[in-house]
């Protein structure tokens, strides 16, 4: 009998142009004893470089604004261009690559309250003189008079419909303005019947563009429906919010930005609780803004410092800060998710790294395979104490790291004491409340 044996040449398992013989790998654990030890040392070593080369400050924008930056808005068509505004009515436009001013003019006669972009590429801006002014970047020089001017009360904030030649404007109402129709009345406009406040934030939804929120100085955040042109319901926090964004890739979220130190993730479907609470900050945030990809927020707080979150975890995955900053009055993030930029009371505008560590440009394919290696030691051994505490080590400022401190032990103060009453009353008359719904007062319909 004969039997013949099946046999290769052994360059077919050789790579094209190459004599070196492949080696196939047995992925029996018990033939690799240490193959853990050595995957949790090399992790231990990809987790340490990160911290080494975590700088994330790239550099400000020169020459900057004499005042505070109080307001900023990107050009939705461009990932170059972003707009500033300050205390002292001076609206300029930045190259982001370049980090140079391109264009500026005076727009107000005192701080320049809100801003945003139109469709067609020109810029609208709102400030406490009454007016609302158009500007056109690109075509007019620098220090040129605004093509349009809408009068009205005290405005302080603007956003602008996707793809409507619509604007809507705050004050003590939200009036909608047709750009078509310079310097006229509003063709709508849009109150809670009992409200009288000072609207404080504006925001358009730029998914279900018939949506638009607001919050006011009575702690309210009121969702407006366009096409009835009514407002759906009116939620009322402990403190007022400074700021609203709404997620991009999920047309019913929106995040808040509140005095009370934290920022407030909602679902505009289910107003009764938080879907997130983001704790961190030791002072105000002033300004929220969820990233292109919807999977991130920046934040911007009283305490001179900027946090980046993960949307579905409550606390910062980093803080940024530098010994000149002061109260971060604005946050944006880049279109190209790359970059952070923020608006303080120094006058400067400060560009960031998304990422701490990374490093744009062009990477050979061994660098990225060596990155994406990296990346997946890390999640895998992230649960092993020191890995775990190096990923989390930050360092901050002095001021911030004792008012912390100061908080953690007030809130365990105020813990110990709803503890107390719940267990020294009538079993069931006292009930924990969740930590997703503790900061709504009153829901009205």
């Amino acid at each position: 009998m004969k039997i013949r044996a099946l046999s290769r040449p052994a360059s077919s398992a050789q790579t094209p142009g190459s004599n070196v013989a492949k080696l196939t790998r047995n992925l029996d654990p018990t033939q690799h004893p240490f193959e853990r030890a050595r995957e949790y040392t090399r992790a231990l070593t990809a987790v340490k470089m990160e911290r080494m080369f975590a700088q994330p400050f790239l550099g400000d924008f020169e020459p900057g604004h004499v005042d505070g930056v109080y307001s900023m808005a990107k050009d939705p068509e461009s990932l170059e261009h972003l707009a500033s505004g300050s205390g002292d009515g001076i609206v300029k436009v930045w190259d982001q690559s370049s980090r140079e001013e391109k264009w500026q003019a005076q727009a107000h006669e005192n701080m320049v309250k809100g801003m945003c972009w139109t469709r067609d590429r020109k810029l609208l801006t709102c400030g406490s003189d009454q007016k609302i002014q158009l500007f056109d970047p690109y075509t007019t020089p620098s220090r040129s008079p605004p093509i349009a001017t809408w009068h009205g009360g005290a405005f302080t904030s603007v956003a602008h419909h996707r793809n409507l030649p619509n604007f809507a404007a705050s004050s003590d109402k939200v009036s909608i303005y047709d750009i078509s129709r310079a310097s006229g009345a509003p063709v709508q406009t849009l109150n809670w019947p009992t409200a009288i406040d000072t609207i404080t934030a504006l925001a358009w939804n730029q998914v279900e563009t018939s949506i638009v929120a607001s919050a006011a100085t009575d702690r309210a955040v009121i969702l407006y429906d366009l096409r009835t042109g009514s407002p759906l319901h009116r939620t009322v926090l402990h403190l007022a919010s400074n700021c609203i964004a709404w997620n991009p890739m999920e047309a019913f979220n929106f995040a808040v930005a509140n005095e009370d130190h934290n920022v407030y993730a909602f679902d505009m479907r289910n107003m009764k609780r938080a879907l997130n609470v983001y704790k961190g900050h030791v002072a105000a945030v002033m300004s929220v803004e969820f990233s292109p990809t919807g999977e991130e927020l920046v934040s911007g707080s009283y305490d001179r410092s900027v946090r980046l979150w993960e949307r579905q975890k409550g606390h910062a995955r980093d803080i940024y800060h530098t010994k000149r900053m002061q109260r971060v009055f604005s946050v944006a993030w880049s279109a190209d998710n790359n970059y952070v930029l923020s608006g303080s009371d120094d006058g400067n505008v400060r560009l960031w790294r998304a990422k701490a560590s990374s490093r744009q440009g062009v990477k050979s394919a061994a660098q990225r395979q060596k990155l994406q290696y990296n990346e997946s030691l890390k999640e895998r051994y992230a649960h092993m104490p020191e890995i775990k505490r190096i990923a989390r080590h930050r360092h901050v400022p002095k001021q911030v790291k004792k008012a912390g401190e100061i908080k953690t032990e007030e809130l365990a103060s105020v813990k110990r004491k709803e503890e107390n009453e719940r267990r020294h009353s009538k079993k069931g008359t006292v009930r924990r409340q969740a930590e997703r719904e503790k900061m709504i007062l009153a829901r009205e319909q």
